[in-house]
């Protein structure tokens, strides 16, 4: 059965892919394409002004794939195969979860591990580290900032499971409705000291060095060398529109994921037969 679980994991997460790439094409995709044209503005800036100082330019790599290659297969093949491993992942913890969280038909807690994926996996972590367009992020930090958002997304999701495990515990001494509260207070106090501990993207060595102790690794404008203003920093309104379609796009992909998996998920622990009464293989909780 497990088995069966995992592979309509798969086939619901790589639905939800499609669908989060058909939403982050039509609306995320431009700001994109923005932030793309803004990093080639600033680049063009910064060698005017190497080449006013005397400097040598960088010789620019380059581009092994179009931006429409980009834009089309890059994003909608990358997202596809994402949800397919989101889907497993939910899989398996909705294997877990089976029978352990109380009398919840398949299709509610179907919905329910999904929600928690969404919040763990992604809404916790982007509050402490929101996503970013490709303009933003420097190549020497690329490790450093992925070492981080991964220890969000493990703290996160150990946090997030702890919670479910002390909201069971907690529930016969105190009832349901108050030792979800205590629980959910307990997962907020534990996620935010992690957050105040780890440090903000734009207080990394790197950063602090060569851009100055800012909060995030947003560009800032480009100035000469009488400190006069040669380029502005990056636009606010396209880093907002960009992290609002984001988050969109993996509510989406979680909700897609919690959807269709429910029905499949209900087939295979109560098959039916052809006559419409059911096989008492793996009975559902009441």
């Amino acid at each position: 059965m497990e088995k069966k679980l995992v592979l309509r994991g798969v086939l619901a997460g790589a639905v939800a892919g499609l669908l989060a790439f058909v939403f982050a094409r039509i609306f995320a995709e431009p700001y994109i394409g923005k932030a793309i044209d803004y990093e080639s503005g600033r680049d063009a800036a910064q060698a005017a002004l190497d080449k006013a100082a005397g400097l040598a330019p960088e010789a620019a790599g380059p581009d092994l794939f179009s931006r429409t290659v980009q834009a089309d297969i890059g994003i909608g093949v990358g997202l596809i195969v994402f949800g397919m491993a989101m889907g497993a992942l939910f899989a398996v913890a909705y294997t877990v979860c089976l029978g352990r969280v109380g009398g919840l038909r398949a299709r509610s807690l179907a919905l329910l591990v999904a929600g928690g994926g969404f919040v763990g996996m992604y809404l916790v972590p982007f509050l402490k580290y929101p996503a970013n367009p490709p303009a933003i992020g420097h190549e020497e930090t690329i490790r450093a900032r992925s070492g981080l958002y991964l220890i969000m997304v493990v703290c996160s999701v150990a946090f997030l499971a702890g919670a479910v495990w002390l909201g069971r515990r907690l529930q016969p001494r105190f009832g349901n409705w108050n030792a979800t509260l205590l629980a959910g207070a307990a997962f907020v106090v534990a996620i935010g000291v992690v957050m105040l501990l780890l440090p903000s993207l734009g207080h990394l060595g790197y950063n602090k060095e060569h851009y100055g102790n800012h909060a995030t690794e947003t560009p800032q404008p480009l100035t000469d060398g009488k400190g006069h203003i040669v380029y502005p920093g990056f636009p606010a309104d396209v880093l907002f529109a960009f992290r609002f379609y984001s988050v969109g796009a993996q509510l989406l992909l979680w909700s897609a994921i919690g959807l269709v998996f429910a029905p499949l998920a209900e087939r295979v622990l109560r098959p039916v037969t052809e006559d419409g009464a059911v096989r008492g293989a793996a009975p559902l909780p009441a």
